[in-house]
């Protein structure tokens, strides 16, 4: 079979039922697609089904109308060339479960305000470059210990996140963070949760205070673009073994770039751009979409 549809649930709210399997092989039968017998990838949780007779696309849209919104998350794609030889990920609210941004701004009393440009800026209602210095700006004067607190406190890894990038490279593929956050934290994240390369922006320290400014030029949509292809050109990897993944508007130039473009928990502008979507699960969904068996996962806790 030349195509392969992937039901993937959460593990931690209940996976994936038989009986969705059941409907969504009904479905492709329906639209007049062959199929192979259920291969799960992880039991009650992920699901391959192989097919023919259909594009991915068809086969997708035709499991989508019986399935809808049925708290999982199915994929359609080419078996031929399924696992990635380059992860490029965002990291605020993808990687990690916070915006950095936000929780420094509690620490300086700012959270509400801050917060909501963060939201519109990931929307794509706001220019990228000129939010974060309007954010930026409103930390000025803030003491660099807010950064250390603010990283031991608040930030956490999502779930799945080190068997993602310990799996990958345990296959072989070169994994980078790339924010339009602080390089203070995706350095730190680089390091928890296993990235071979991270790159960000950088924040004005002063005498120990945060000027407010965020060195130029500013890390957006286009540098996270430029940095894709140009790991891709360095690691000799061609874009269709490249996955891309990320929640905010920033991230759409570089998912709808690479071979296998995810929206991860994203804003509506990023799933509606984005070939593939998770909504449900966590990020060891990235390896399901990728055929990889929960035996072959990685623990690098």
């Amino acid at each position: 079979m030349n195509n392969v549809l992937t039901l993937i649930g959460n593990p931690a709210t209940g996976g994936l039922p038989r009986a969705a399997v059941a409907l969504a092989r009904g479905a492709l039968d329906e639209a007049g697609a062959r199929m192979t017998p259920s291969d799960w990838l992880a039991p009650e949780v992920a699901c391959d089904i192989g097919f023919d007779g259909l594009t991915p696309e068809d086969g997708r849209a035709a499991v989508a109308q019986y399935l809808g919104d049925a708290g999982f998350d199915l994929h359609a794609g080419a078996v031929a060339g399924r696992r990635r030889r380059l992860l490029i990920a965002d990291m605020d609210s993808t990687i990690i479960s916070v915006e950095c941004i936000d929780e420094i701004a509690d620490y300086a009393g700012k959270r509400a305000e801050v917060a909501a440009i963060t939201d519109r800026a990931m929307r794509g209602e706001l220019d990228f470059a000129q939010a974060l210095r309007q954010r930026a700006l409103m930390l000025a004067g803030l003491d660099e210990r807010a950064l250390e607190s603010a990283f031991a406190e608040r930030v956490r890894l999502n779930p799945g996140a080190r068997h993602l990038v310990a799996t990958m490279r345990a296959h072989g593929a070169m994994t980078a963070l790339v924010s339009g956050g602080f390089t203070y934290f995706t350095g730190r994240v680089r390091q928890l949760a296993g990235f071979d390369f991270d790159r960000a922006n950088q924040l004005e320290i002063v005498d120990g205070k945060l000027t407010g400014r965020v060195a130029e030029p500013i890390l957006g949509p286009e540098a996270k673009l430029t940095t894709l292809h140009a790991l891709a050109l360095e690691c000799r990897v061609a874009l269709a073994e490249t996955l891309a993944v990320g929640d905010g508007a920033n991230d759409i130039p570089m998912i709808q770039a690479a071979g296998l473009g995810v929206a991860y928990h994203a804003k509506p502008l990023v799933a509606a751009a984005a070939a593939a979507r998770i909504d449900h699960g966590d990020l060891t969904a990235l390896l399901y979409l990728q055929g990889y068996r929960q035996g072959e996962f990685i623990d690098a806790s």
